[in-house]
């Protein structure tokens, strides 16, 4: 029997668990090595509140994210997800926080399955097999990188990773440490956007081949956002965003006029989630030192990611 008749119209469920966003993904082989999606979720429940200055998940942050994975749990049910066939995973926030256990037993009392916790390679490695499943590896080497609340992740190969690497940058650590006033200083941003250079050094170093990869892509929430601004996208359509060019001139322009406006002004920006408003410019300062360090002109986007990686996981 061969891999696809077996997995045929086997539901399975992956859930991603990151600092800023709690996703889910249920979905089935598609016979060709893909994916057919049934269903895709996104919430902003902010698990990693205030993990990096006191390393500690707080109550009302995993209070959020419980309440949304019992959500997440009667829609798997609704499309007769079996508990055996899930996947859920914690990263950055979870890594760094002392109290993980209390949120991880939340957690499973409502999905039935034990959150598993992410090393920043195991989550360069699932972002970038998620990233990569729809490509011509012609177009290879690719350099993926997720840029997530809490760290960002780079991985690169072509068919199979070669290097990977996470660094401690993402949207809401860089606003809760460096961007302290609405709208952000100019010295404020000039922080962010410098600790974001230092550690790509190590990319550098420790990624051989980032700076000369054929296609860069990028994912998660601050990419994706940024390219629905630049569209003026007033409703949010994933076909629209999926493999979108994003110039670097685009991302230059989104930053300065997102870093000059206070929140209240900014979350009339179409394409611009009012709950992300707050760290986006964060995101901004993360992304623009990436196009900058590596001297992109343009990055593909990507709505295929770790979500994508942990469903064909599931279903090899």
């Amino acid at each position: 029997m061969s891999d696809a008749t077996r997995h045929s119209g086997r539901r399975v469920a992956a859930i991603d668990v990151g600092t800023n966003s709690t996703r889910l993904l249920v979905a089935e082989a598609d016979g060709r090595g893909g994916l057919i999606s049934h269903e895709r979720h996104n919430h902003i429940t902010r698990l990693g509140q205030g993990v990096d200055r006191a390393g500690a998940l707080v109550p009302a942050a995993i209070e959020r994210t419980v309440s949304v994975l019992q959500a997440y749990r009667k829609v798997m049910d609704g499309l007769g997800v079996r508990p055996g066939d899930v996947r859920m995973t914690a990263t950055s926030a979870a890594r760094d926080a002392v109290n993980r256990e209390d949120f991880f037993s939340a957690a499973e009392l409502a999905i039935g399955r034990r959150p598993e916790l992410l090393t920043g390679d195991d989550e360069a490695r699932l972002s970038f097999r998620g990233a990569t499943s729809g490509l011509d590896p012609a177009r290879g080497p690719f350099l993926v990188f997720d840029l997530g609340g809490g760290s960002t992740e780079f991985a690169i190969g072509t068919t199979d990773v070669e290097a990977a690497l996470s660094i401690d940058v993402g949207c809401v650590r860089l606003t809760e440490k460096y961007l302290e006033h609405d709208p952000p200083q100019p010295e404020e941003l000039v922080s962010a956007i410098s600790l974001t250079e230092a550690w790509l050094d190590d990319v550098a170093r420790e990624v051989p081949g980032s700076r000369t990869a054929s296609t860069v892509i990028g994912l998660a929430g601050t990419v994706t956002t940024i390219a629905a601004v630049e569209l003026g996208m007033g409703t949010y359509d994933r076909d629209l965003i999926h493999h979108f060019v994003l110039t670097r001139e685009a991302v230059e322009d989104v930053f300065r006029t997102l870093a000059t406006e206070g929140r209240a002004d900014r979350i009339h920006n179409p394409g611009l989630e009012e709950a992300r408003a707050d760290v986006i410019v964060g995101g901004c300062c993360a992304l623009v030192a990436i196009m900058r360090f590596f001297g992109l002109d343009r990055i593909l986007v990507s709505e295929a990611d770790i979500l994508d990686g942990l469903a064909l996981s599931l279903l090899d």
